[in-house]
């Protein structure tokens, strides 16, 4: 039953994709947390769509081609800040950020203020991962691996 649980969880591992530096990423969840505080306080809604472009990159097709990835892991690297984790959540979390960017886009160019909900819990989990490395994604990705594995 171990071995079958072990088998599970590494289903979740993205073997695919080079692991990712998961500093950069806090980073990148900066950048996340400027546009939800952007799209939220100011007339610059536009700025919902650099969030999904950029959640669509990084999720999608990989973060490697992210150019602001590419950024984040060059600066950490230099710092000697670099951590390295397995790809799969992150890419999850970037999933996660690409729909909420595109529904915030969709929802002011529709003139319906419903973009300001996943524009404020990108702002509350995105500031939440900037300042203490907890990312909610990667949990909930993660747990629910190990739920279906139960």
């Amino acid at each position: 039953m171990h071995s079958n649980l072990l088998i599970q969880e590494t289903n979740m591992l993205r073997f695919d994709i080079a692991p990712v530096c998961s500093n950069a990423y806090r980073f990148q969840a900066t950048m996340s947390f400027a546009i939800a505080a952007i799209y939220l306080f100011t007339p610059y809604k536009w700025v919902a769509f650099l969030l999904a472009f950029g959640g669509f990159i990084r999720g999608f097709v990989s973060p490697h081609k992210c150019l602001s990835y590419k950024l984040f892991e060059s600066i950490t690297r230099k710092m000697n800040w670099t951590k390295k984790v397995n790809a799969g959540s992150k890419m999850f979390a970037d999933k996660i950020a690409a729909i909420a960017g595109l529904a915030m886009g969709v929802t002011w160019l529709m003139d319906s203020g419903v973009g300001m909900i996943p524009a404020t819990a990108i702002l509350i989990f995105a500031f939440i991962d900037l300042s203490t490395g907890f990312c909610a994604a990667c949990w909930a990705y993660a747990a629910w691996y190990k739920m279906k594995a139960a």
